[in-house]
């Protein structure tokens, strides 16, 4: 089966996906945790073609939250970026599959990621590089867990964003309830009081994820906290 076949069949192609992926299963709820999100953004929200990855004016994803990707190698696999013949090789020698995914060697990946509290610093700064630049057309989103957003680093970009409007960059906080520290009021008061514009929504539910990234943010940034449970 091709990879242009399964981007015909679409959502429900994904768990079976993601179980040719095997050996890093302690993750397994980790990157379960973030497959609607990814598809929803890949599906009907990226302007993204997977035959120009390297497009200069096309929207950017980061997965901050980088431990764990299957399900984000699966989306990539159901949207062409690359071969479902190569899933069942994830993590093993010789495969461009790391369990954490490497900007270097899978089309469509954008960072290099898994160290928590970089991804939110680094589209960031792309946010602000393309602005300088003139691109006011693309986009860039980051996903961050929860427990991630309790990082220092992210402390300064969440400020930072805010306080310089970067309206094109829109974070996406994977709500399980793994923070140890927490925020008053919740993840989206954190976002909101520095300038963000918020929702928080359910992370399983397409409709209301497509209705939350839609929202008109002029001059501040986006933040959509997305609740799940770990294990659907």
């Amino acid at each position: 089966m091709t990879s242009a076949t399964l981007a015909t069949t679409g959502y429900d192609s994904l768990r079976h996906l993601m179980t040719l992926m095997t050996g890093d299963e302690k993750h397994d709820a980790s990157a379960t945790s973030t497959l609607d999100v990814v598809w929803v953004l890949y599906g009907d929200v990226l302007d993204l073609d997977p035959s120009r990855p390297d497009d200069a004016d096309r929207d950017r994803f980061f997965l901050s939250k980088g431990h764990g990707p299957m399900a984000y190698y699966a989306v990539l696999a159901a949207k062409g970026f690359i071969r479902t013949e190569e899933l069942a090789g994830f993590g093993s020698y010789g495969s461009r599959l790391g369990y954490h995914p490497d900007r270097t060697l899978v089309p469509g990946v954008e960072i290099s990621s898994g160290s928590l509290g970089h991804g939110l610093g680094l589209a960031v700064g792309t946010a602000l590089g393309l602005r300088l630049q003139g691109r006011l057309r693309p986009r860039v989103f980051v996903l961050l867990g929860d427990a991630e957003v309790e990082e220092g680093s992210n402390t300064e970009a969440i400020e930072y964003a805010g306080r310089v409007a970067l309206e094109r960059l829109t974070a996406v906080v994977m709500d399980n309830r793994s923070a140890r520290l927490g925020w008053p009021g919740g993840i989206a008061a954190r976002f909101a009081v520095a300038g963000w514009a918020t929702a928080e929504v359910d992370g399983r539910d397409h409709g209301a994820l497509r209705a939350a990234f839609a929202l008109p943010h002029d001059d501040r940034p986006l933040a959509v906290v997305a609740c799940v449970e770990a294990k659907p």
